[in-house]
């Protein structure tokens, strides 16, 4: 018996959940976008009526603004929107068990148990649009197919054009709709690899499907092959609810609100950046060994760098990883103005069990951190924080209002 995969799509998701906070924007062109006055000014949702009107996700606000003036403009809240999308994954729970998180506004669900319970998989599809809707008033697409692959591709390529929101797509008519698309369409392939098929004259999807797979086996390995089953519609791979219940590594990036070319104003970001990291590998109780610096410059010159380095013992503190940061950074610096900054702690391990340093003053970094911790966890992160966080530069108090570089 095949298995019967949904992918569930909230329809512009953030601009979704602001209609459905403030019913009399209901029939307004309405786009949920950064602050203008910093570099977040672009378009992060676009309702479908604004939409219409030429306005596309990622483009500057100025100049939405200039195809719609009377557009209706929202601050993003993204705390809200995680709090939708964990609505919607309890909704979904009561269909299956069997639900796993895909990104912010998209969910799989494997409702092969379920449909002796609640009908055809498309009854069930049209009962979780309407559970979604009444519940969140939120518009739900369905794409429906025997595997993952399938499904995404049903929604993405024919349930968001469909009138009913809903689209099936498996083995059986694959060939009339799946394999006539152009190949960038197909799930999986990027600009790039685009360019590499077009050159192979491999134009649709279909092309790839017949394609001999020894050759791109040959060619690229095993992705080469993984692209061919895609194209062919086979995917083993399970709907895993704990998908998201292991992490390889944690890490903390910030675009700055203007470019920063002083070495003391970059190394106060290091630094609080090293501290969030250090908080935050401490909350899920890991460690790491391998602490990794990316730099990117202005838009103008497109410099910048990404750098890592091992450590000799595994780590959650902050100035442990300040350090390692720090060194890299100086290291591989060009003296070139600085755009963003991420630090990331990897090589993760659990921080119940880990090797002793007789000289790394362990038993007083724990102290400090469990006692900065509930601070944080009971005041917010600007009840304490280091003096170098007073400087112009620092954005420790900016950050503290934001989930995801966006406003809570």
């Amino acid at each position: 018996m095949d298995r019967v995969i949904f992918l569930i799509d909230m329809q512009t998701f953030y601009a979704s959940c602001e209609k459905a906070d403030h019913p009399e924007f209901k029939n307004k062109p309405l786009v949920v976008a950064g602050d203008p006055r910093q570099r977040s000014g672009i378009v992060l949702a676009a309702c479908p009526l604004a939409k219409a009107r030429g306005i596309t996700t990622a483009e500057p606000l100025g100049q939405a603004l200039q195809k719609c003036p009377d557009l209706v403009i929202r601050r993003p809240r993204m705390q809200h929107y995680i709090d939708v999308s964990i609505q919607v994954t309890q909704l979904l729970e009561q269909f299956t068990d069997l639900v796993e998180p895909y990104s912010i506004d998209e969910q799989f669900i494997d409702v092969t148990g379920s449909v002796h319970l609640f009908g055809s998989p498309h009854e069930i599809a049209e009962q979780i649009q309407k559970t979604i809707m009444e519940r969140a008033g939120i518009y739900a697409r369905v794409g429906i197919g025997p595997n993952k692959v399938l499904a995404k591709m049903a929604c993405d390529h024919f349930g968001k054009k469909n009138a009913s929101g809903i689209f099936e797509l498996n083995q059986q008519n694959i060939e009339k709709h799946l394999w006539p698309l152009p190949i960038g369409e197909l799930f999986g392939v990027g600009h790039r690899m685009e360019q590499h098929l077009l050159g192979m004259g491999i134009r649709k999807i279909g092309h790839l499907a017949r394609f001999p797979v020894d050759l791109l086996r040959q060619r690229w390995g095993v992705n080469g092959e993984l692209l061919w089953l895609t194209a062919r519609g086979i995917d083993q791979s399970p709907v895993s609810p704990g998908t998201f219940g292991g992490q390889k590594a944690i890490g903390h990036h910030m675009t700055l609100p203007c470019d920063y070319a002083e070495l003391k104003d970059i190394r106060v970001i290091l630094l609080e950046l090293s501290e969030e990291v250090a908080y935050r590998a401490r909350s899920k109780n890991y460690m790491g060994h391998v602490v990794s610096v990316g730099i990117s410059g202005s838009f103008e010159r497109h410099t910048g760098f990404r750098r890592q380095v091992k450590l000799p013992f595994a780590t959650h503190f902050g100035m442990d990883i300040y350090r390692a940061a720090d060194r890299l950074f100086m290291e591989s610096w060009d003296r070139q103005p600085v755009h963003s900054v991420d630090i990331t702690l990897s090589d993760l391990q659990p921080a119940d069990c880990y090797q002793l340093d007789l000289f790394g003053h362990l038993a007083e970094k724990e102290k400090l951190s469990a006692a900065v911790d509930t601070i944080y966890r009971k005041y917010g992160k600007t009840a304490v924080f280091r003096g170098s966080s007073l400087m112009p530069a620092s954005q420790l108090r900016a950050r503290a209002m934001k989930i995801g570089g966006h406003y809570k």
